[in-house]
């Protein structure tokens, strides 16, 4: 049998890397007691596998992976299981069981959806002990310039790899593109492809948000959260949870 997990991560776990988020979930899921299924030969392994990884420093509301286990008891007993043993800046959100047959979260990866805020510090509509520090940004100017920016027929951008460099057009990677305003604080949202097969991260949309709009682009200004992981559902021509299985 084959389960997705849905987990959230926030506060000072967005500096934990992927690797060692898999292997937090190893042992919380051995402290939980969960009869998971190992691999065979001289070095058996959970059989685990993440759907997407996140980077480095980004909040997350939708982080999904798929584990096998050889026998269940509820869904709902596993999903108190595993928030008995988190931490208080992770927690298990759902626990589905997986149809016969269905593929892995990895494989099914196609968007994810984002929001984004200027952090409090480089805000300038918000008050900081750190004013003086850094060079302001005001959200609204970005969010002023985003139906224009979403209506470029392109958005052409120069993409490094580690033996080249070419310029591709990320417009047909980005699906959804706007704001919403939350207790006076402009937030930013965003739907782009993610996967194996085209990759957008939601640094790139900024960074070009903000040369479109004559804002000076800093990496360290901007909180990301990704808010959920997606697949695309062909036969009803639609992005959905991967945690929406039939």
């Amino acid at each position: 049998m084959k389960l997705r997990i849905k987990f959230s991560k926030h506060g000072s776990m967005k500096f934990i890397g992927h690797l060692d988020i898999m292997r937090y979930f190893q042992k919380a899921i051995r402290r939980s007691e969960i009869d998971v299924a190992y691999s065979e030969g001289f070095s058996p392994h959970q059989k685990m596998s993440f759907a997407a990884p996140l980077g480095v420093g980004l909040y997350s509301n939708g982080e999904y992976f798929d584990v096998e286990v050889n026998s269940l008891t509820s869904t709902d007993d596993i999903l108190k299981r595993l928030n008995d043993t988190m931490n208080d800046e992770i927690e298990v959100l759902s626990v589905v069981l997986l149809p016969d047959g269905a593929k892995k979260a990895m494989s099914l990866v196609g968007g994810a959806d984002y929001t984004v805020v200027v952090k409090d510090d480089y805000n300038e509509l918000v008050s900081s002990e750190n004013a003086t520090k850094y060079t302001k940004i005001n959200p609204l100017t970005l969010c002023e310039n985003i139906e224009k920016f979403y209506e470029l027929s392109e958005i052409v951008v120069l993409k490094k790899t580690k033996k080249s460099e070419r310029e591709i057009d990320i417009k047909p990677l980005i699906h959804d593109f706007g704001f919403t305003n939350e207790d006076g604080n402009p937030v930013i949202y965003m739907r782009v492809s993610q996967g194996s097969e085209n990759n957008l991260k939601p640094e790139l949309v900024i960074e070009q948000l903000c040369k479109f709009s004559g804002v000076e682009y800093n990496e360290y200004a901007f909180q990301y959260t990704r808010e959920d992981t997606l697949w695309f559902d062909e036969t009803k021509n639609e992005f959905r949870s991967l945690d929406d299985v039939e």
